[in-house]
């Protein structure tokens, strides 16, 4: 518990501490790309912009002879700018705000006075991020020369930024502050809604791998995350139905498997009893062999379905007949077929077929075993081969116990047997028809049942034609 509950918390925090840094970073650029357009594109046009000010200012000033220089600037300092006057005699005189920095080099000064226009705005260090827009600097000015009462002036000048955008400053501060506030507590709880599913996730896979089959995951999601817990909930229940299965074979097996050692046992003992004659013991040893027949097949089928899966695409595909196949499978059964009294009949053309003889002949003794054994005393079976749609079908017909609707899809299902088969014991392991499934999928073929309880069952190999 200890391990998931740290190895969770550190997915929450990675994703958490990753998406935070993805939106400091993102910041950081978007600022960086602000500050390059600013120094490009806004400060030459702001130089240009207050430059034309001052020096309508300054025009106007020296067009108004009657002007109190002093009331004027005093006024224009009200409505948004901070002014810096000095004159040739070294007199200053500053109007509205003060200027943080009020250091300014006496040439800049004294090229101002005599006649040079000072571009302080432009010329502000490139260094200075786009807040340099905002420095209450004295180097960060538009200087102009003035001419007021035969007395020469210059005149520096900046939007009194501090004044025209105060209220803004407090918005931008709330609007910037809140957005960070609440991006942070969005992505806590956005990862912490991303994650939970995957914690769920998993205590499942934990307590699948302790064999434990009732993780309930009440994921109802459309995303990547839903789609996934679907999967593994749909694995979980596949692998509960395997082990279910698995554990039903084995106590079978280990029943097919124990029977006939006990058989074989019982009747040597009685072999090795020297009062029995011989018509008895042959048929004692007539017993055993029948009893090692069936484990002989036992492990037969088990070993060809291992096989299978091991070698799927392994085939050895030849052309042969068919007809001929089915006919020979037929009297390999004739024994059982007369022992239960069973009326045969088949329709057999001439068809040859390309496939591999070995594994598909363990599909129609498969198929013709079954048709037997699950058959009644004195039943029917119908073999028959035809062609449809392009391809070679062969059925399988018998009037025997039929199989319910509902396990129609189970039979083909490792291990399987049906219950009503184990209540009747009649034997089996449950591979029959998944080998037969596994070898017709190999050929590219399909297999069809129809089936109807207590009445018969039919099943259709559909195989490719050459």
């Amino acid at each position: 518990m200890y391990w998931r509950t740290v190895n969770m918390k550190s997915l929450y925090i990675k994703f958490a501490v990753t998406t935070i840094s993805i939106m400091i970073v993102s910041s950081l650029l978007s600022f960086m790309f602000s500050n390059f357009y600013y120094q490009q594109k806004l400060k030459p046009y702001n130089d240009e912009k207050i430059t034309n000010i001052a020096l309508e200012v300054s025009r106007f000033i020296e067009n108004e002879e009657n002007i109190n220089l002093d009331n004027y600037l005093t006024n224009t300092a009200n409505i948004g700018y901070q002014i810096y006057l000095t004159d040739s005699e070294g007199n200053d005189t500053f109007y509205g705000d003060e200027f943080r920095d009020t250091t300014l080099t006496q040439k800049t000064k004294n090229d101002v006075l005599n006649g040079e226009i000072f571009h302080g705005i432009l010329n502000f260090p490139q260094e200075t991020f786009v807040t340099g827009f905002f420095a209450n600097e004295l180097t960060n000015t538009i200087g102009v020369p003035l001419e007021h009462d035969g007395k020469q002036y210059a005149i520096f000048l900046r939007p009194n930024i501090k004044m025209l955008f105060n209220e803004m400053h407090i918005l931008f501060a709330w609007l910037l502050g809140l957005m960070i506030v609440l991006s942070i507590i969005l992505v806590l709880m956005t990862t912490k809604y991303l994650i939970h599913p995957i914690t769920k996730l998993t205590t499942a896979t934990e307590k699948l791998s302790e064999g434990d089959f009732s993780s309930q995951l009440d994921i109802d999601r459309d995303d990547e995350i839903g789609k996934l817990a679907k999967s593994f909930t749909h694995m979980m229940k596949q692998l509960e139905k395997l082990d279910d299965m698995k554990s039903e074979f084995i106590e079978n097996i280990s029943h097919d498997f124990q029977t006939p050692l006990a058989n074989i046992k019982g009747y040597v003992n009685l072999i090795n009893d020297k009062s029995i004659n011989e018509e008895t013991k042959s048929q004692y040893i007539s017993i055993i062999q029948n009893e090692i027949n069936r484990l002989s097949s036992l492990a037969k089928q088990l070993l060809l379905l291992a096989s299978l899966d091991r070698y799927e695409g392994a085939i050895k595909k030849e052309s042969y007949s068919l007809s001929e196949q089915l006919k020979r499978t037929i009297y390999q059964h004739q024994w059982l077929i007369e022992e239960k009294s069973i009326m045969i009949s088949y329709d057999l053309p001439n068809i040859n077929i390309e496939g591999d003889p070995s594994l598909l002949a363990n599909v129609w003794d498969n198929l013709l075993s079954n048709a037997i054994k699950y058959n009644k005393e004195g039943g029917n079976i119908e073999i028959a081969i035809f062609e449809e749609a392009g391809d070679i079908k062969v059925m399988f017909k018998d009037s025997g116990i039929g199989i319910k609707k509902e396990i129609k899809k189970q039979v083909f299902d490792r291990f399987y047997r049906a219950e009503e088969v184990r209540e009747k014991e009649i034997e089996g392991t449950g591979l029959g028809l998944s080998i037969v499934l596994s070898i017709i999928k190999m050929h590219d073929g399909k297999i069809e049942i129809n089936s109807i309880e207590n009445e018969g069952t039919t099943f259709v190999v559909s195989l490719p034609q050459l």
